[in-house]
């Protein structure tokens, strides 16, 4: 984790800044229990199919994200979030740029 964003009050969204054209992201906290990420989608991005094997919280904080979870799309707005399932797959897409915060705890 970064020195500068520890011990002080942050906004959120402004951890990260949009690509055009791509999916960005910013790691937050490393340990070996889990992390907690940043991403930044821009429109018509994606991680394509995939599984992890442990639970993944999505948190979106700007935006809607489109999240398939075994072939299922759920539609992710602004202050919403989503579990995704260890060892299911699912995907990530987004219909308009979309901010959000991954948290995946590994135990």
């Amino acid at each position: 984790m970064s020195e500068d964003i520890k011990s002080r009050t942050l906004k959120t969204v402004d951890l990260i800044d949009y690509q055009e054209g791509a999916v960005v992201s910013r790691e937050i906290i490393k340990r070996e229990t889990g992390t907690v990420t940043v991403f930044a989608f821009d429109k018509g991005e994606g991680l394509s199919e995939h599984t992890a094997p442990f639970d993944a919280m999505v948190q979106v904080i700007e935006g809607k994200a489109e999240i398939s979870i075994s072939g299922k799309k759920n539609h992710v707005g602004t202050g919403e979030m989503i579990i995704m399932p260890a060892n299911i797959p699912h995907a990530l897409y987004a219909p308009e740029k979309y901010k959000m915060i991954l948290t995946m705890i590994r135990s």
